[in-house]
């Protein structure tokens, strides 16, 4: 036995949560059971709670075992497995759903009254369960905050099977859970009391959240984010589909250079780039190729062709009107570090800072010691090879660097905190390099 009830397991998963404090969170609880759970967890964090709603589907003649989920916003999780071991027909299938997205309905309308959802765009989300079994429904939650925009999922549970990740990983940008038992057999099992949660307490739940006053901590932005409209870059005959945030007297503009393997879509540098805008900086997130470029595997690592695109883009950037004469900075991660790099030392490039994540600047070769612009580079204590190839590269910059190290990072900074911290980083980098041009454009 673990927990003595479902507020004491919130309670204990807080502490394990800790390094969200200060982000900007929002924690989502799984009705009923994980809404006790999710609200010591928000109260802890100084985050705002809602629901996330999801309707286990259970076999119709095995209720308690789940073939799949639903949520809101018309997300759909079927486990296939389970569905053929069953041997459950398309129709009851279909009868199940369609009796768990009523009861779906009635408890958004019952939990919230009236009440308008917790906005999750371009925020982290914290889903929170009483615990993991199949994963179905755990599954279905994290798709939904990915649906709403969230930049950033974390799935946070006090205990699952010893195998959870397998199931999960690739739902959420981080896993965290207390007890992963090899002895596994049912959350309940866990628990001192698990009596079943109700509706009441539910709402009782969010309601508490609704009123508690606002923490000392600052829970709002310094400065407002603004919706991100989608762009089109012009790069020399191509058109680029990109992301342009501009808060109001943004200090500068990033552009974001993705890894092979990437676009702008990438959570990752979609969560950096947030923190950007909160301080005050405007973002550029776009394709470096087209859809037909990047089926050939030879353009995602040919560098010049990339640092061309990247060029180009800071050119269609400076001639922007309401983005003229405001600094321009690269953030690259990965083989996009070194397009960065490579852009950077053209000549005329006046780029006022560069910020590498777990990048690769051997790529750019020799002409790391052309680049001018104050570099920091990030990278994973644990990417051994990569960090090894920047400590090379550190040596041969001649601008104003640094490199630095994010303990037990591996080279996606998936640890807790990690990804964090290199928002952190890079944030101060370039608020401290970046100041309005005060020249023409190129």
């Amino acid at each position: 036995m673990f927990f003595r009830d479902r507020r004491d397991a919130g309670r204990q998963l807080a502490v394990r949560l800790g390094h969200l404090k200060g982000a900007e969170v929002v924690v989502l609880g799984l009705p009923r059971g994980g809404v006790p759970v999710a609200a010591e967890v928000a109260r802890a964090l100084g985050a705002p709670l809602d629901v996330c709603l999801v309707r286990k589907l259970g076999v119709p003649f095995q209720p308690e075992l789940g073939m799949g989920a639903i949520g809101e916003g018309g997300v759909r999780v079927i486990n296939d497995d389970v569905v053929r071991t069953a041997r459950v027909a398309p129709d009851e299938l279909a009868q199940v759903e369609a009796r768990e997205r009523e009861v779906l309905e009635r408890r958004a309308r019952r939990y919230r009254a009236g009440r308008e959802p917790v906005g999750t765009e371009g925020r982290t989300v914290l889903v929170v369960d009483d615990g993991v079994a199949t994963g179905s429904t755990a599954r279905a939650a994290c798709r939904i905050a990915r649906a709403g925009g969230a930049a950033r999922v974390v799935l946070a549970v006090p205990v699952a099977p010893h195998d959870w990740t397998a199931r999960l990983g690739e739902d959420a940008d981080e896993l965290v859970c207390l007890h992963t038992p090899w002895d596994f057999y049912a959350i309940g099992q866990f628990y001192a009391d698990f009596s079943q949660t109700d509706d009441d307490e539910v709402v009782a739940c969010l309601e508490e959240a609704v009123a508690r006053p606002p923490t000392t901590r600052r829970t709002e932005p310094r400065h407002a984010v603004p919706d991100d409209p989608e762009v089109d870059v012009r790069a020399g005959a191509i058109v680029l589909r990109g992301q342009l945030t501009l808060p109001a007297d943004a200090a500068g503009v990033v552009l974001f250079a993705h890894g092979s393997g990437s676009s702008r879509h990438s959570p990752r540098n979609r969560f950096v780039a947030l923190g950007l805008n909160r301080a005050g900086l405007g973002t550029l997130l776009f394709d470096l190729l087209t859809e037909e470029e990047e089926a050939d595997r030879a353009n995602v690592f040919d560098t010049g062709l990339l640092a061309r695109r990247l060029a180009d883009a800071t050119d269609w950037v400076r001639g922007r009107p309401e983005t003229r004469g405001l600094a321009v900075g690269y953030f690259g991660a990965s083989t996009g570090a070194a397009a960065a790099l490579w852009a950077a030392a053209e000549p005329g490039a006046r780029i006022a800072a560069v910020v590498s994540r777990g990048g690769r600047p051997d790529l750019a070769g020799p002409r790391l010691p052309a680049v001018t612009a104050p570099t920091l580079l990030i990278v994973g204590g644990h990417d051994e090879l990569v960090l090894e190839l920047n400590r090379d590269a550190e040596a041969r910059l001649r601008c104003e660097n640094r490199l630095a190290v994010v303990p037990g990072a591996t080279h996606l900074f998936e640890e807790p905190g990690a990804l964090e911290e290199v928002t952190d980083l890079a944030r101060d980098w370039f608020t401290d390099h970046m100041a309005p041009a005060t020249h023409a454009a190129r």
